[in-house]
């Protein structure tokens, strides 16, 4: 059964930091790239960014760059997004997701999905 469980979210002020931890569990962790994505209520779902077996990193909304990074343990079959500098707009539901490439040149497509864990950061 896979399994993945994020942690770490909670209450900060505008300024802050928290790393959020996603726990994957099931799955040969290392086949996967690991996304981070958030929801903030009544938006859309944001990509914000994703890591693959070999550490490569893509950043999706130029709102975190420079701010958020994005990290993995394939020993540890954990993956990390530490975020800096914490504004009211990056209040949201953040989730950790697996995903694969559908074939050489294909797209990647996201299997498996967290729960979630709510960052609010307060002003």
């Amino acid at each position: 059964q896979v399994q993945l469980v994020e942690s770490g979210g909670g209450l900060v002020q505008v300024g802050g930091s928290l790393r959020l931890s996603c726990a994957a569990s099931g799955v040969t962790f290392i086949t996967y790239t690991m996304g981070w994505f958030r929801q903030a209520p009544g938006k859309e779902r944001e990509f914000v960014g994703r890591i693959n077996w070999s550490s490569r990193i893509t950043y999706g909304a130029d709102s975190v760059k420079g701010r958020f990074t994005i990290s993995r343990d394939n020993a540890k079959s954990m993956v990390y997004l530490q975020m800096n500098s914490l504004k009211p707009e990056d209040t949201a539901v953040y989730y950790c997701a697996a995903g694969r490439f559908r074939g050489v040149g294909g797209p990647l497509e996201y299997d498996y999905w967290g729960q979630g864990t709510q960052v609010t950061v307060s002003s």
